[in-house]
């Protein structure tokens, strides 16, 4: 498995290709490319390479993406506790979802102690133009941050449906062998 710079580097360097090809084709007329759809991936993306890393199922230990939260790391700690590494947290749609999840729970969680106890506090608000122009370059960029951690640690897509078959397979077996050992 590479570690979490080697990650962030292969993050950097497949993101430093897509830049250049976007830039590429919208100059060329080939693609049609907003400069805010280019930041909202951009910002998906590193979002998930440096901050949301299917590794925080080790949040409990030294990892990149927990360091990067600075003194905010340590929210990542029950997450850490909640999934097993390698587990859900390392799956290509479930996994990218649980750390938004758990994102978000925080997030609900700090703004309702502001409001209980500092209600005088002015909370930002959302962008009024959060549609599927802002979103979906933003999730478009963050999950293929994503997949590109899974593609390095070797996770394929069909892992948790092999893993289940597999699992299946041997429980079968098993039942069939003890059948066989009674008649």
């Amino acid at each position: 498995m590479p570690s979490g710079r080697v990650h962030n580097l292969i993050n950097i360097a497949v993101y430093a290709g897509l830049a250049a090809a976007a830039v590429l084709g919208t100059r060329s007329g080939a693609i049609v490319v907003t400069q805010s759809e280019m930041l909202n991936f951009t910002v998906g993306f590193m979002a998930g390479t440096f901050l949301l890393s299917p590794d925080l199922d080790l949040a409990t230990g030294n990892v990149d993406s927990k360091r990067h939260w600075g003194l905010l790391g340590g929210l990542w700690i029950p997450y850490g506790m909640l999934f097993s590494h390698r587990g859900l947290s390392h799956t290509w749609i479930l996994g990218p979802l649980t750390r938004l999840a758990y994102m978000a729970i925080v997030v609900v969680i700090v703004v309702g102690l502001i409001r209980t106890f500092a209600p005088q506090v002015q909370l930002p608000q959302l962008p009024e133009q959060f549609g599927h122009k802002f979103l979906l370059p933003l999730m478009v960029g963050y999950y293929v941050s994503q997949w590109l951690h899974l593609v390095a640690d070797g996770v394929r897509p069909d892992h948790g449906l092999r893993h289940g078959a597999r699992k299946a397979g041997r429980a079968y077996r098993k039942v069939h062998k003890s059948a066989r050992r009674h008649f």
